[in-house]
């Protein structure tokens, strides 16, 4: 009797094995299989949550099939002690295994409301958007103008919302004055900027920042992207350039980041420049002279006078020989490395043609054609806006 017994003890032990194997398989095809989620969702994981709480709403929201095989799959990979605050972006049929991951990742968010500073050459926007999870695109929801204008409700609101994430955008072209003055008008930042980093040193880019970090931190950042650039525009370069330094290129680059604002161009801008340093001509180039008159700061706001233009100051290109002594704006990598890497062209004049682009020229007689067909233009457009 007792031996079948134990028979029976030993089938149903094997049986109970082979159905525990089945469930376990089961379960971690449900954890890493693709889930059911249909619609991209935003998962929003708040300060002091726990995955109980996130697995909950991940099955409430249909992005789970279980909630319970989620934390379990999580505690099997030892990730339940490494969960982020943040919005994350979950996308439509997102395994467990692939969300566990997403929210333990760390990083910045992926989703939710963020809040652009927009700085600008010629103003700084405060711009708060958020991301449509069915569209993966920003939807604008306010814009203003942090230094002259009063802020919205929808930024007020979203400023203090520990997940509203936060960027500061630099275009090319700016100046270090005007970096510097923008940031002092951003309000969630702190701390005073002892002196204005040198002109060319800060790196046009999108930097995430957060509430209440250092201005000064921000532009040490900002500094090191740029070294980081420059540097490799300058062993990039080609070796017959007219170029002594990596701070020559530097200077170079921020005159065809102010010259145009046509990607395509700028290595034939960069031509230019290159061959008239080469025939010891002077540039000639008017951003130079307006930076001399402005020094940076801010925007001149109306044409050049002859006096400008004939006025000896380090910068004027009309006057002097060679390259300023210093950058006029901060040029961005597309300008460094087109001054490292000219295009191989004849030309040593060029002038607006009109389109937002320049018609290039070998000679004087080409350039007076186009400087006239550029005239003809200008007047065309003052007629018509005096006729407006």
């Amino acid at each position: 009797m007792w031996r079948g017994v134990a028979s029976n003890a030993i089938t149903f032990l094997i049986v109970a094995l082979f159905v525990l194997g089945g469930v376990i398989l089961w379960g971690r095809g449900q954890y890493s299989d693709p889930g059911p989620l249909a619609q991209a969702m935003c998962l929003q994981v708040d300060r002091g949550s726990n995955f109980r709480r996130v697995s909950r709403d991940l099955e409430n929201e249909g992005a789970v099939s279980s909630a319970a095989i989620f934390r379990m799959g999580a505690d099997y990979a030892g990730k339940t002690s490494e969960l982020k605050a943040g919005s994350f972006l979950v996308e439509p049929g997102a395994s467990m295994e692939e969300i566990v991951d997403i929210v333990t990742r760390g990083g910045a968010s992926t989703c939710g409301t963020e809040v652009v500073y927009r700085i600008g050459v010629n103003r700084l926007s405060a711009q708060v958007r958020e991301l449509d999870p069915a569209t993966n695109r920003f939807v604008e929801k306010a814009e203003f103008q942090p230094a002259t204008e009063e802020a919205p409700a929808a930024y007020t609101e979203v400023k203090a919302a520990q997940d509203t994430r936060f960027r500061v955008a630099l275009a090319e072209g700016v100046t270090s004055w005007q970096i510097v003055d923008a940031l002092k008008n951003i309000d969630i930042l702190d701390g005073e900027v002892a002196e204005v980093p040198p002109e060319g040193a800060l790196a046009p880019d999108s930097y995430e920042v957060a509430r209440g970090q250092d201005r000064g931190e921000i532009l040490s950042l900002m500094r090191e992207q740029q070294e980081l650039l420059v540097s490799a525009a300058w062993e990039a370069r080609d070796e017959d350039l007219p170029l002594e330094s990596p701070e020559e290129l530097l200077i170079l680059a921020s005159i065809i980041e102010k010259e145009t604002a046509v990607a395509d161009e700028r290595r034939q801008v960069s031509s230019v420049f290159v061959n008239r340093l080469n025939r010891g001509m002077r540039l000639q180039t008017d951003p130079t002279v307006i930076y001399g008159v402005t020094r940076g700061q801010g925007v001149l706001g109306r044409g050049l006078r002859r006096s400008e233009l004939r006025e000896a100051t380090p910068w004027n290109t009309y006057v002097i020989q060679g390259l300023p002594p210093t950058p006029i704006a901060n040029p961005g990598r597309a300008a460094l490395m087109a001054a490292g890497q000219p295009d191989e062209t004849p030309y040593i004049f060029f002038v607006a043609d009109g389109t937002g682009g320049h018609a290039f020229a070998e000679t004087l007689d080409e350039h007076n054609r186009n400087v006239a067909r550029w005239r003809e233009i200008e007047a065309q457009r003052q007629e018509e806006s005096d006729g407006g």
